[in-house]
Order: C-alpha cells, then structure tokens, then sequence
C-alpha cells in the first residue's frame, strides 16, 4: 500500500474526492472549502497531512519570519466594528492619538532593533484626512529611507480617499505610493461576504468597495497581504465565498503577497457579548482554515503565515505541520488582538522564533515584507516568481 492510499483509508468520500484532486495537482472548488470545513478525527488529520505534502511542494521546509513592529497611532474610532475591543472615543481616559514624532520614534526604535518593516495602522480618527496618511508616510521614511512601510488598511485607505478632496482613488493611492508606503496590509476584509459585515461592521466598507481598493492598490504596484477573520458569526459558505473571491483577484493582478488567517479573539467584544458570536477559534478551526487555505489558494499564493499572537506559539508550531509556510512577524508591539483580549503576549525576538522552527526540524530565514530573503541594503533584490499556469502535482509517495 502506498502513502496516499493508506493516508485515504477510512476517510470519508467526500472529502477523499477533494484530497484526491489536491494530491493530483487539481484546483479545488468552493464546494471542497465547505466540505473541507467540516473534517473531524481521521479526516481531518488527511486535510492536514495532504497540505503539509503541499506546502513542501510549494515552498520546502524553509520558514520564513519578518522582523517588524506594528504601530497602531490612534485608538480614537468610530465605526463601531462589534468584533473590536481596540477603538476608543476621544474624550475616554484611554484614547491616544499619536504625533509624527512620536511615529518616527517607534520606528527608528525599532530599525534601531533589527526590524527592516514597521505596519502602521490606526482608527478612523474623524478630525484627521487624506493628508495625514501621507505625512505619516513622509515623516517615517525621511528618517529611513531604508525601512519597509507596510501601512494603511483598506478601511483606512477609504477614508483617505474620501477625505482628500476630490482625488480620484487611483491618484489617492499614487500619492501614499510616492510619499513612501512600500505595501499596505490586507486587513478590513474578516468576512468578504456582506451578509456576515451587516451583522459584524455595518458600518465598515462593504465587500465591493475593498476588492475595488485592493484592486487598484496592485494595478499601480502596491502589493498586500490578504487576510480572513473566522471562529464568529460566519459559516462554511461564507468561508468559501472570501476564498474564491481572494483567489479569483489574485489570478487578475498578482499582488497579494500572502495569506493570513486570523481567529476572532472574543472576549472584550460586543460581538461575542450581545450579537451571538462564537467565543473565538477552536484548534480544529485552526488548523482546518490554514490547511484549506493551502490547498484552495495554490498555486497563486503560496505563502500562508500563521498568527502566533492569535493562536499562542505551540499552536503556531502545529499550523508550520498543516500547511503554513511563514511564522509572521516580531511585532514589537501588538495593541488591537491584545484589546480584544488575547493572551499571548505582542513581542517575540527572532532567537525565539528560529528556536521554535528548528523544533520541528524546520529552517529558518529572516524574509523581507514581500518575501525576499533581507539582503543588505546595498545589494540588489532578485525579482519574485510568478506564479505557475499549472498546479503542480504533490508528491505523495
């Protein structure tokens, strides 16, 4: 008996069928996303198994990890998302809104401390526009012109946008483009499918208006990351639904670096506490999103980061076996998961990270924001790959 028929023994035939499409290098289809979903015992472990084959294909046993820092520069918001705990009118005790010189000093702090990327982002803070954007941009990277500004979400983008005066959003994205932002986070998206974002952020751009702002943020060469937030409200369909959409603009543009999933952290939040929600992500939930995520989206993104701040670090050593490839970030500091409440803590120093790779008889390397190996400056970067026309078959025996 070879591998994959002894791997298949026992395991359901639906989700046979779909294992058996990945292993023979098929694109998998929505229905397979919500059959996937809901794998237990022995089919689970061949979901898991089959995208541990995968990612091997795709990416080696190499895991890569950024040395950055998150600057969240303002709690002040009012969207009114019921699944954040983060977000603070202006007049609470606890509401910040911080300056250019406080910016610039994180991040030279943090450059001062190895990182080649800071991630900057904020609330909707109603007296600041389009501007304030691409001075942040400006003051940081007059400072460093050699760090890596990953910064301003979709949700933050529409505001600018809207707030710049009569900019055109192509222009709009031009302008943070040449003040300095080097990619922007794909962040705002938890659900692409509106039925979920009417009960979890009525207030926050709707599906259409973020494919359209990411859209065009690739079309003049501002990659992202792409993001799903899950373990709430949302069900199988509307999982699949966010893939296949992910998908489906990463075939048009090429721009997503990619693919984070993000566990709802539950408990301060209005979401979890008066609308019904789930009280966050279970290790099936874990492990399942970052395995169909692997197998669904190949082989148009092929990097998968797991969230250590979302799922602690020995879960993050069990999504490096299910299909992620990317250990994510240093972080340095973390204020919007902790807000929510999660208990993992929001720095972790590089010794860590390598020693938790080479546990599981990994390799680890230290990667730039769109997954580069960090080269000194001075050196030149090679071009990314594109991605194949064709899936490749995972080997199996």
């Amino acid at each position: 008996m070879n591998l994959a028929d002894h791997l298949m023994r026992d395991v359901s035939h639906p989700v046979r069928d779909a294992l058996e499409r990945a292993l023979e290098g098929r694109e998998l289809h929505r229905d397979d996303v919500v059959t996937l979903l809901g794998t237990q015992g022995r089919d689970l472990h061949a979901l898991c198994t089959v995208a541990d084959l995968a990612r091997a294909d795709d990416c080696g046993d190499e895991v890569s990890y950024v040395i950055c820092r998150n600057i969240n520069f303002t709690n002040v918001c009012y969207v009114g998302c019921t699944y954040c705990g983060f977000s603070r009118h202006k007049q609470d005790a606890d509401a910040y809104d911080r300056g250019l010189d406080d910016i610039v000093e994180r991040s030279l702090e943090a450059w001062g401390r190895g990182a080649s990327e800071v991630c900057i982002q904020g609330g909707i803070h109603p007296n600041r526009d389009g501007a304030w954007y691409r001075e942040i941009a400006r003051a940081v990277k007059s400072a460093l012109p050699e760090m890596h500004l990953h910064a301003f979400s979709p949700e933050e983008i529409d505001w600018g946008h809207r707030s710049s005066g009569g900019m055109g959003l192509r222009d709009y994205l031009i302008s943070l483009r040449d003040s300095g932002v080097g990619t922007i986070p794909g962040t705002a998206a938890e659900i692409l499918h509106d039925d979920v974002r009417r009960i979890i952020a009525p207030r926050k751009i709707m599906s259409d208006r973020w494919v359209e702002i990411v859209t065009a943020a690739h079309e003049i060469g501002l990659r992202s990351t792409s993001t799903i937030m899950y373990g709430h409200v949302e069900q199988p369909e509307h999982v699949a639904h966010h893939l296949d959409l992910i998908r489906s603009i990463q075939k048009r543009t090429g721009g997503f670096t990619e693919f984070v999933p993000l566990g709802f952290i539950h408990h301060q939040t209005a979401l979890y506490r008066d609308h019904g929600a789930r009280p966050g992500a279970t290790m099936p939930e874990d492990v399942r999103m970052i395995a169909i995520a692997r197998l669904f989206l190949r082989p148009w993104i092929t990097n998968v980061q797991m969230s250590w701040v979302k799922m602690g670090k020995k879960m993050a050593q069990v999504a490096l076996t299910c299909g992620a490839n990317d250990f994510g970030g240093t972080l340095m500091e973390e204020s919007i998961s902790n807000a929510a409440g999660s208990e993992h803590g929001d720095h972790i120093d590089p010794e860590e990270i390598e020693r938790l790779i080479r546990d599981l008889g990994r390799t680890p390397y230290e990667r730039t924001t769109t997954y580069g190996r960090r080269t000194p400056p001075w050196l030149s970067r090679a071009p990314q790959p594109t991605a194949p026309t064709e899936l490749p078959v995972i080997a199996s025996a």
